[in-house]
């Protein structure tokens, strides 16, 4: 059966084939994502970042199912740090979330590969591949805040930050860059010693800014709070249904020039390769003959 037929239909092996062959990054996938893009960018982002052990993964385990009885048809991409060795996802499959899967949930893991560029544009096709399957919405759980392999606030039309007690997360590293980019704050692992204490910072630094973010108190070992947070992504996403579209104009302005960019950057790249003016201007900064900006500039004129 042809692939784009099956991945219409949702069977999970077409997905995962799919998704495949757009991480590749090769002409199979650019082909695929050419056949079915006009149907694709309808779909909520969810983007959940949080530190490591912030039990992000146990957390939207849990979310799912919860949005799942809602109505939803939840899938997740999980991005995990790479294997230096193999390339892949260390985490594979994502093992713990498991109860999930039984709802109806697609999960699916992500090497993050250490590159800004080639995740992103994975990554949003494997969400084409995923809204072309029927799934809505798609949560995106990334390696960690502050980590650069992911800016889940370009790909996400809703932005989640999980803070844990247990992870000295405490108002220092809250005022760390992380209180512009959420919707949602969740002081996860709300059993744990000193959960109600975190949860009150945040609420007083970040709940009374001009976004006027939600802060939530959820435990995903006893479930409590989650009803409650899948009722505010259900709340977001509604509310956002009007502005779902100018945010998708953004993120496609953004894909646009990033794709543009690689492309100028390897072909310039190419033309540097074979170039002899570039080989003699190299060798006379490698001698301190000439410093780097000014042979880069003489470059620059000969490509221009």
């Amino acid at each position: 059966m042809d692939l784009v037929r099956e991945l219409r239909q949702g069977r999970r092996r077409a997905i995962a084939r799919a998704i495949s062959m757009v991480e590749d990054g090769g002409k199979e996938g650019r082909d695929l994502i050419k056949k079915i893009f006009k149907s694709t960018g309808r779909s909520f982002i969810i983007g959940i970042t949080g530190p490591a052990g912030a039990g992000k993964s146990t957390l939207i385990d849990k979310t799912s199912i919860e949005l799942n009885k809602l109505g939803c048809k939840t899938a997740v991409l999980a991005i995990d740090p790479t294997s230096h060795i193999t390339g892949g996802a260390i985490l594979g499959d994502r093992v713990r979330m498991t109860e999930s899967t039984d709802s109806g949930t697609y999960i699916r893991s992500m090497a993050s590969r250490g590159a800004t560029g080639a995740i992103s544009m994975a990554l949003r096709n494997s969400i084409r591949v995923l809204e072309f399957a029927g799934f809505d919405p798609v949560i995106i759980e990334s390696v960690g805040a502050g980590q650069t392999e992911v800016d889940i606030s370009k790909v996400a039309d809703v932005t989640v930050v999980v803070f844990n007690p247990n992870t000295g997360d405490n108002i220092q590293t809250i005022k760390a860059g992380l209180t512009e980019i959420g919707d949602v704050y969740l002081i996860n692992k709300g059993d744990l010693p000193g959960a109600n204490q975190l949860f009150d910072s945040v609420r007083d630094f970040i709940g009374m800014s001009e976004k006027n973010p939600s802060v939530l108190l959820t435990s995903a070992k006893t479930g409590k709070g989650i009803k409650e947070f899948a009722t505010v992504l259900q709340d977001l996403m509604e509310s956002r249904k009007n502005s779902k579209k100018q945010s998708e104009l953004t993120r496609l302005d953004y894909e646009l020039r990033d794709i543009v960019l690689n492309n100028v950057k390897n072909k310039v790249s190419n033309m540097l390769d074979s170039s002899s003016a570039y080989a003699r201007y190299l060798k006379n900064v490698q001698k301190r003959k000439m410093d780097p900006f000014a042979a880069a500039e003489k470059i620059s004129r000969l490509l221009r």
